[in-house]
């Protein structure tokens, strides 16, 4: 549950600046459960600020601790505002992917002698915030590769 854990270190600027990011026809992302919580119908929602809609997705997801709704969200931001990040990293780290969308099974995944040289070119290249946060995504999703989580890890601290 890397990604909850890495949720639970957002401070509420940054998720908003994640859930802005996703906003779709003055939608946020989590705004029909957000309205759910707050017993609007969706519609009247958009009413809200956004700000406000986001402190409420931000501790909706943490209060459930839903690890696959934050992966989805945190991907999803990713690939919107970032995809050459993702790209990068699978292209450096030699995982078969189809610009970003990984291809095979479980055998695909990061070479690790290539994990720390890829994350130095990530860093140079990108915000280390949105690094971070691929990384917590890579954690959940290539759990059986510990050094991936390490680096993570060692990123939060």
């Amino acid at each position: 549950m890397q990604v909850v854990e890495q949720l639970k270190k957002t401070s509420p600027e940054r998720f908003l600046e994640i859930y802005s990011a996703l906003e779709n026809q003055g939608f946020g992302p989590l705004d029909h459960e957000v309205a759910k919580a707050l017993n609007f119908r969706p519609q009247a929602i958009r009413k809200l600020p956004m700000a406000q809609r986001a402190r409420r997705a931000h501790s909706i997801l943490q209060a459930q601790s839903n690890a696959e709704m934050t992966y989805e969200l945190f991907g999803s931001y990713l690939l919107k505002t970032n995809k050459e990040l993702i790209t990068s990293f699978l292209d450096e780290t030699g995982v078969s992917h189809e610009d970003g969308m990984i291809d095979g099974g479980e055998d695909n995944v990061p070479a690790v002698d290539k994990i720390d040289s890829a994350l130095a070119k990530l860093d140079k290249e990108y915000g280390s915030e949105d690094v971070t946060l691929y990384l917590a995504i890579c954690a959940e999703q290539w759990s059986q590769v510990p050094e991936i989580e390490s680096a993570w890890r060692a990123r939060l601290a």
